[in-house]
């Protein structure tokens, strides 16, 4: 794909991304009295380089074509919400299921069925509307969902394990399986307190 279709293909998912942040957004100030407190401590969004985007559909076996893109990314746009506590990402989740205007493609919950080596979060993917002149389509934006102690994790692991071929490989994965439990241990206390 040339940078001209890449830039084109974008703009649709960017939008999409804009409008899923605005509904986390509002639900965010409006999901919790003033008491409780607002659920999120940060969301951030990105859009999926074009390198990635190859890269990504060449693993598949497929050609870096607009169209592969379009029929095979579900993540071109993505968006992380940072949470404090679990129960807030499923509010938030069930505040976006409620609302009729979106379709829910996917979603997997990493967080009462972590991966093997620890991972903790939730993923959906959802089919947000945009409304052009004549038509109306569906673009897929990808919400990961995370605790701050799940995000620590995350970002942890990726950066001691991404993409390196490691000789203690094993002996990092279950270390860090063990950190993922006790991060665990210590998000659930936090829950406790402030009740």
């Amino acid at each position: 794909m040339t940078n001209e279709q890449y830039y084109e293909l974008i703009t649709p998912y960017e939008d999409a991304c804009k409008v899923l942040m605005t509904k986390l957004e509002i639900l965010n100030h409006s999901i919790y009295n003033k008491e409780v407190g607002h659920p999120v401590h940060h969301i951030q969004s990105r859009i999926k380089s074009k390198k990635s985007m190859e890269d990504k559909l060449n693993r598949q076996d497929l050609t870096d074509s607009v169209i592969n893109a379009k029929d095979h990314l579900m993540d071109i746009a993505g968006i992380r919400v940072i949470c404090f506590f679990p129960e807030e990402i499923y509010d938030l989740v069930n505040g976006l299921k409620c609302q009729n205007d979106m379709l829910v493609i996917k979603e997997k919950d990493y967080i009462k069925n972590p991966k093997p080596n620890g991972y903790r979060s939730f993923h959906i993917v959802l089919g947000v509307p945009l409304h052009c002149m004549d038509a109306m389509e569906y673009y897929p934006v990808e919400v990961q969902f995370r605790t701050l102690s799940m995000d620590f994790w995350a970002s942890m692991e990726h950066r001691i394990c991404y993409k390196k071929n490691r000789q203690d490989k094993e002996i990092v994965k279950h270390e860090l399986q063990q950190y993922a439990s006790m991060l665990e241990q210590i998000e659930c206390r936090f829950g406790q307190l402030r009740l």
